[in-house]
């Protein structure tokens, strides 16, 4: 790799944010009840990386901060719309489709962490919530079992979505996830039209 040629996108700070938070979450995923204390354990872990993600939002590198690339839902389904056509324009940095799924993945993030804290805090006695009470347990594990589910399925169509734009702009998003670089913007890349 020549990063002569190449731009520094993600930072290393949001580089290991990523690649933890894909770690916490398929541990406390795939623990559940069996293994309670690693279940709380990467629960708590995901909360304190959507903290640290909230701050670096604001005052991480460009790419990084919610300015540069939070847009309208319009905005979104607009971008979607164009990639369905194969006519999408290469963003740098996130796209308005990818600016969608952070926000998505973010807010179910930590609403599936709070559910947790009351699940672990009605049914335990423990964790932040622990005063929450006893007698809706059921109640928080039905509700933290759907937005676990709801979760994976947005980190699904995230991988489809990392799938297609990589081959729609023939550069590697996991890679970047990676080594933080993509290939610079010029007129020539930044809008591929298929049909032309």
């Amino acid at each position: 790799m020549n990063t002569q040629e190449l731009v520094k996108v993600w930072d290393l700070p949001l580089r290991i944010f990523h690649w933890l938070l894909v770690v916490a979450f398929f541990i406390a995923y795939l623990t559940e009840d069996d293994f309670l204390a690693q279940h709380v354990w990467a629960g708590y872990l995901v909360f304190g990386l959507l903290i640290f993600r909230l701050i670096w939002g604001f005052i991480g590198n460009e790419y990084a901060r919610f300015s540069n690339f939070i847009c309208s839902p319009a905005q979104s389904i607009s971008y979607i719309k164009d990639a369905i056509a194969l006519k999408s324009r290469r963003y740098l940095g996130h796209n308005p489709a990818g600016a969608l799924m952070i926000v998505l993945l973010l807010v179910s993030l930590l609403m599936t962490v709070i559910s947790g804290f009351a699940v672990y805090g009605a049914d335990q006695g423990a964790g932040p919530l622990a005063g929450i009470g006893p007698g809706h347990e059921k109640l928080w594990e039905e509700i933290h079992e759907f937005l676990a589910n709801f979760t994976l399925l947005l980190v699904v169509v995230h991988i489809l979505g990392v799938a297609i734009g990589s081959y729609i702009y023939r550069e590697s998003l996991v890679k970047a996830m990676i080594h933080g670089y993509k290939r610079p913007s010029d007129k020539k890349s930044e809008d591929i039209d298929f049909h032309s």
